[in-house]
């Protein structure tokens, strides 16, 4: 397969320029408190949920598996405190619905060290020792979308890769984890850079980050120089790309095309284009987790908002409830006077919660809490019929027709929307209803329509 070169300095068509709102930028990284118990959801990834493996009233250490996945889209789950298994059961979700879950009391006088795994060395294994490794961390995308890493970056036979594309972009407003990792672990995404390649059988790198994040280029780029020289990697194997910021930057798609120009077919992957993307905070987390034989147990978390007292970017246990997390930054309770939406993830694709008793999960990138006055202009608006302006074409990213989607949504012709309008290639990332001068909640259509023809197929 031909091994695509790369530009400077280029974008994808269309798009939005939100204000970035990153106020959390410049403050290092810090660790959230452990909380007295965790719920952990055994759905926090696409695919068949795991089987717990503990039972309740069972002591157990922090890393410790607790759920043991048996098919390949799936993973496993790990004891994110020592403590006691209080719980399995159902328990609230982030979507509304009661999920599976396993609920660990941690023991008071626990150091809440990870003791559990045992260092191993990768430097020689081959892909597939690597796959196995990554699967039995746990790993899902950090970036939200949760799907298993392993499967993600296992090659089909017929297949060959030739570029691991690290996504460094994080576009969505408030959001800075990403960033943050970037400037405080560059060593660990590198070493996680490393163990994708080889998993992969990519001859190179390309980190894409958008040009407003300079501090973290400047440090990926000495980092990566430090690695040329101790001969971590060889000279030209991997590069960092400064790519327009402009959302939603951050999806695959749009990187592809920013460092490449090339286009990724209706329907397909980036393993059609001989790569394979994957996130900064994913790569970083393997980093350090694979070399210790570790599981995942815990992420970095932006919390942030005018709701919140003390907005930063949060070392968060997973299970970590969400009132827990939200009492320590100094955001009120959602039902005061002065709080009004809590939203797990960003602003343009995030999904707001009606219950503080969710958990953090491993796609949960960002918890943002907005005062009621903030929404009030947002929620006193009415919608109105579209206008025809056009402003929702001219902002999709992937060039659809929203208005056409949008009317066909209000008749309910999902089948329509899907055999002849394209709504699977519709990543939801909200351009449209961020730009529709009629207040139509668009994307949220476009979500309920995907939904239903996804519940016929099953049917």
């Amino acid at each position: 397969m031909k091994l695509l070169s790369y530009f400077r300095g280029g974008a994808f068509q269309r798009g939005v320029h939100p204000p970035s709102c990153k106020l959390t930028a410049e403050r290092a990284i810090r660790r959230l408190p452990f909380p007295p118990r965790v719920t952990v959801p055994l759905s926090q990834h696409i695919g068949k949920l795991p089987r717990p493996i503990v039972k309740v009233g069972q002591e157990v250490l922090r890393g410790q598996p607790i759920a043991k996945s048996d098919d390949w889209l799936s993973v496993p789950h790990h004891a994110p405190l020592t403590g006691v298994v209080e719980f399995i059961g159902l328990r609230p979700g982030m979507r509304g619905t009661w999920v599976e879950s396993i609920v660990i009391r941690a023991h008071p006088g626990a150091t809440q060290e990870d003791l559990w795994g045992t260092p191993r060395d990768l430097s020689q294994a081959l892909s597939g020792d690597i796959l196995q490794a990554i699967w039995d961390t746990g790993m899902v995308g950090l970036g939200g979308a949760a799907f298993p890493t392993h499967a993600k970056l296992s090659v089909p036979k017929q297949a060959k890769v030739h570029t691991l594309v690290v996504n460094g972009c994080e576009c969505e407003p408030y959001l800075t984890c990403d960033h943050r990792v970037m400037l405080e672990q560059a060593d660990d995404l590198l070493v996680g850079i490393r163990y994708a390649m080889r998993a992969t059988g990519a001859v190179r790198a390309i980190i894409g980050v958008e040009d407003n994040k300079r501090d973290a280029v400047a440090v990926l780029r000495q980092t990566i120089a430090r690695a040329i020289e101790g001969g971590g990697f060889n000279e030209g194997e991997i590069h960092v790309e400064a790519v327009p910021t402009l959302y939603p930057q951050g999806s695959e798609k749009m990187l592809i095309m920013a460092l490449f120009g090339a286009e990724m077919p209706a329907g397909g992957l980036p393993i059609a284009l001989g790569m394979v993307v994957s996130n900064v905070g994913t790569l970083a987390a393997l980093g350090k987790l694979l070399p210790a034989g570790q599981g995942l147990t815990e992420r970095v978390v932006t919390v942030t908002g005018s709701g919140v007292a003390r907005p930063g970017d949060y070392r968060v246990v997973l299970g970590t409830p969400l009132k827990f997390v939200l009492d320590y930054a100094g955001a009120p309770a959602v039902d005061e006077m002065d709080a009004r939406q809590v939203i797990l993830g960003g602003p343009m694709m995030g999904q707001a919660i009606g219950s503080l008793e969710v958990p953090i999960t491993k796609g949960v990138s960002g918890v943002l809490v907005f005062r009621r006055e903030d929404m009030q202009e947002r929620e006193g608006r009415q919608t109105y019929p579209c206008i025809k302006c056009g402003e929702c074409v001219e902002s999709c990213p992937m060039g659809l027709n929203p208005s056409t989607l949008g009317m066909l949504a209000a008749k309910r012709e999902y089948e329509l929307m899907g055999e002849r309008y394209f709504l699977s290639d519709c990543f939801e990332c909200g351009c449209c209803t961020y730009v529709c001068p009629s207040n139509i909640p668009l994307v949220q259509q476009f979500r309920v329509a995907k939904q239903i023809l996804r519940e016929k197929a099953a049917a």
